[in-house]
């Protein structure tokens, strides 16, 4: 977990809570007006409640399921991202450092090369399975009970490996497989449906809720596994409901967008810079900022290339190392232990 010089300075948590929930209310009201399809705002408003209205369709079908998507993806990526850098003590982890989302990605690319799977719906659960088994196989393998940051890191390191050179070889072998599977490779909120986020946000519920409740607990671990007990927590036991917290929480993101890079590595270090390492503070904040960079880049994207659209994850990719490097340069005095 991060550790702050003592001359560092934070702005005041209410007044940074204030602000990013302000934020994200203006980033979703953006998210459901803007599109492919030109809607005054008055057509959006009467989309949203008016059932007779020409724009109902659009806001209902399209551009709500998409929205409240992006909502619980990026809460989601936000608090693995939280949470990884806090249980690996790693400034650069984030959600895929486990091998999550190359367990998702090689579950799919197995779904659709041998069992004929097609659609959306029927490999969601496939790369759910795949990012469960994979964090479990991770926890395993680093040591179990025993496990520690670095044997963690290691272990996600060399599946991550593994998992996406079965991929790359399954998508080179079978052309209809790299058909199908680069859509949702590049990272996507363009394909919501009401069905998806009803599906989603279980999963993402009870992962947030895991998550803030081992706030308090990843702190004392952070100052080693001695002083923890001392202060009444349970290593193994924290560390394994991390895993499965961040399991259930990068999983289902991933199974409904694809792979997406660099908004749960951006969140936490900009929450850290703005009001510390508090795991109290910083998940909450997480939970509210990362999807309003999600959402964000998914507007940004609809909108440099009307009439079509540049998809989420690329435009994560390409905005986040950028962003992460200046982010870094500035917050100097934040540091992982």
């Amino acid at each position: 977990m991060p550790v702050t010089a003592p001359s560092r300075r934070h702005l005041p948590f209410p007044a940074v809570l204030s602000a990013a929930v302000l934020v994200l209310l203006v980033v979703l009201a953006l998210s459901i007006a803007v599109g492919a399809e030109p809607l005054s705002a008055t057509g959006v408003w009467r989309g949203l409640f008016d059932r007779a209205a020409p724009s109902y369709t659009v806001v209902h079908q399209l551009r709500l399921p998409r929205t409240l998507l992006g909502l619980l993806a990026g809460s989601a990526l936000g608090l693995a991202g939280g949470m990884m850098q806090a249980l690996t003590r790693n400034p650069l982890a984030d959600p895929g450092l486990l091998g999550i989302n190359a367990g998702a990605s090689a579950a799919v690319a197995t779904a659709i090369c041998f069992l004929g799977v097609s659609t959306f719906s029927g490999y969601l659960w496939f790369a759910f399975l795949g990012a469960a088994v994979v964090s479990a196989l991770a926890y395993a393998v680093g040591g179990g009970r025993s496990a520690t940051p670095t044997r963690l890191t290691l272990a996600g390191a060399a599946l991550n490996a593994a998992l996406y050179s079965y991929v790359s070889a399954i998508m080179l072998l079978s052309s209809a497989s790299l058909d199908k599977m680069r859509f949702w490779t590049v990272g996507s909120l363009a394909g919501a449906e009401p069905g998806t986020v009803i599906r989603l946000a279980p999963f993402v519920v009870v992962g947030a809720l895991i998550a803030l409740a081992l706030a308090r607990p990843l702190n004392a671990l952070a100052l080693g596994d001695d002083p923890a007990r001392a202060l009444g927590a349970r290593p193994a036991g924290v560390r394994l409901s991390a895993v499965a917290a961040v399991t259930l929480l990068c999983g289902a993101a991933t199974a409904a967008c694809g792979p997406i890079v660099f908004v749960g590595l951006f969140a936490p270090h900009l929450v850290r810079a703005l009001t510390g390492p508090d795991l109290r503070r910083l998940l909450p904040l997480c939970a509210l900022l990362a999807p309003a960079a999600l959402l964000g880049a998914d507007v940004l994207g609809r909108v440099v290339a009307r009439p079509g659209e540049i998809q989420v994850g690329v435009v994560t990719a390409v905005l986040g190392g950028p962003l992460l490097v200046a982010l870094a340069g500035r917050s100097r005095g934040v540091r992982a232990s």
